[in-house]
């Protein structure tokens, strides 16, 4: 009941009830504990609201958050649009086009694509797909739950740095490892497979392009980065956001940068996602047919950070559930391509223009960036000369 002390719910997770405060001291409160009572339910975040709960547990309540002001509801402030069409078509068009994508990624580092060649019914049925996969019974899903990001192909659970993060985030995910060794079909859920299957083949041949197009736009050869093999990797994370009764407390997503080389993102309409650009925070608002990208840490550490990698959040709502689709371009945990050697790239650098950082693996940026989970740090700092 809504005023008892505390609400017990199927899962065995205990929940402060409307009649208790969410402050707990001293030995009344095991953080460590409520955190493996949670991730022992393989629930997630939707357990909790299917169960009724209206105060949200301690483990999710993030101290001392400010969310700010959003600069965009004042002053029009939004991320750049790109038009892709035609951009291998016409010369002309082609280089306004780079010329585009190099702004972006000097003042950005996130733009907007559209005309981009995936079919907005490809981008709906996506959505439509993994909402039904987290919407499944628990105990369908259950089979699935997994920590084991080094191994495992397909997996689902809630938060990814749910034992060392400062609070844990309002959602749940669905990720997979869709190249270059993708699993088999059977390991995908049935729910969405053909769908998922589908839609990070098309997501692939849409990064080929922003590669080619960010290569020249840092006064490369159009195949310089796929050739680094940057686009050969695709971890796809597919995020379920639930309606929070406290939103005002939690984060859906606390701010970080990707440790990617890029981001492609495909949301839905609720929106919520914001990027820090010049020291306020930016709404990215939703449009109707397009794709989000952004730029990766790696990639800021190949360009000596002559293109940025930049901090963004997603907030809780009150409504939901949100769904969001990232595709992340990045050589996997288990390839050979994880211990290939990145550092600044050469063609980059100068007497006037030194490297800024040592060169690294993938497998070893990952690990250390998975190591402090999205508490804002950068994990670029730990990489400088």
């Amino acid at each position: 009941m809504e005023n008892e002390k505390e609400n017990t719910m199927d899962t065995s997770v205990k929940i402060p009830g409307d009649g208790d405060t969410h402050a707990q001291t001293g030995s009344s409160y095991n953080r460590k504990s409520e955190l493996k009572a949670f991730d022992d339910t393989k629930a997630g975040v939707k357990g909790l609201v299917d169960a009724g709960l209206t105060r949200i547990p301690k483990i999710f309540i993030h101290d001392k958050l400010n969310l700010g002001k959003s600069g965009s509801a004042d002053s029009n402030i939004t991320i750049p649009i790109i038009d892709l069409a035609g951009v291998r078509k016409e010369a002309i068009l082609h280089a306004e086009i780079v010329s585009q994508v190099k702004n972006a990624c000097q003042k950005w580092g996130f733009f907007q694509v559209i005309n981009h060649g995936i079919p907005e019914s490809i981008l709906d049925k996506m959505i439509d797909g993994i909402r039904r996969f987290h919407e499944q019974e628990t105990e369908v899903k259950k089979r699935f739950y997994n920590r084991n990001y080094q191994t495992s192909k397909v997996l689902y659970n809630s938060n990814f740095d749910l034992h060392v993060a400062p609070a844990a985030n309002w959602r749940d995910s669905l990720s997979c490892v869709m190249a270059p060794n993708p699993p088999d079909p059977e390991e995908l859920p049935d729910v969405c497979r053909d769908i998922i299957v589908d839609y990070t083949k098309m997501a692939k041949e849409l990064a080929f392009i922003l590669f080619e197009l960010i290569s020249e736009a840092l006064g490369l050869s159009p195949n310089q980065l796929k050739d680094m093999s940057c686009a050969e990797g695709l971890f796809c994370v597919c995020h379920y956001y639930p309606a929070c009764p406290e939103p005002e407390l939690t984060m859906g997503t606390s701010s970080h940068a990707d440790s990617s080389f890029l981001t492609l993102l495909l949301q839905d309409h609720i929106g919520g996602l914001q990027i820090l650009h010049e020291n306020q925070w930016v709404d990215v608002t939703p449009i109707p047919g397009g794709l989000v990208v952004n730029l990766g840490d790696m990639l800021q550490l190949i360009s000596n950070d002559k293109f940025k990698s930049v901090n963004h959040r997603v907030l809780a709502k009150n409504v939901g559930p949100r769904i969001s689709v990232a595709c992340f371009f990045r050589p996997q945990f288990q390839t050979e391509d994880s211990s290939r050697l990145y550092g600044p790239m050469k063609e980059l650098l100068s007497e006037e223009n030194p490297p800024i950082y040592g060169e690294t693996t993938t497998k070893e940026f990952m690990t250390h960036s998975f190591s402090i989970g999205l508490d804002g740090t950068s994990a670029l700092d730990y990489f400088k000369l």
